[in-house]
């Protein structure tokens, strides 16, 4: 098994900006959804990433990492909220999509 720095393993970037890529208006999906083996490296893509709808990530409990800026983009769509979380039962996009 060959091993590469983070910054070396681009096919893996490019899968997770494909994901997010793919989330439809008015959806979302966790970080966890985008990638299982390594939620924490989607933060990073999104965070390096411009141009991509980085908004319909969420957390795994529905909460927000950017506070009311996502909040405002996701209400913008018509995201069900339950509270100051995001609704999964109704937004969470189905894994087969």
């Amino acid at each position: 098994m060959q091993v590469t720095n983070a910054g070396e393993d681009r096919s893996g970037d490019d899968r997770i900006v494909e994901r997010v890529r793919a989330i439809p208006e008015g959806f979302v999906r966790t970080y966890g959804d985008i990638d299982p083996r390594a939620p924490r490296r989607v933060g990073l893509v999104l965070a390096r990433t411009h141009g991509i709808p980085w908004h319909r990530v969420v957390r795994a409990d529905g909460s927000l990492p950017k506070g009311a800026a996502q909040r405002k983009l996701l209400l913008r769509e018509g995201v069900p909220m339950r509270g100051e979380r995001v609704d999964l039962r109704e937004a969470r996009l189905p894994a087969e999509l």
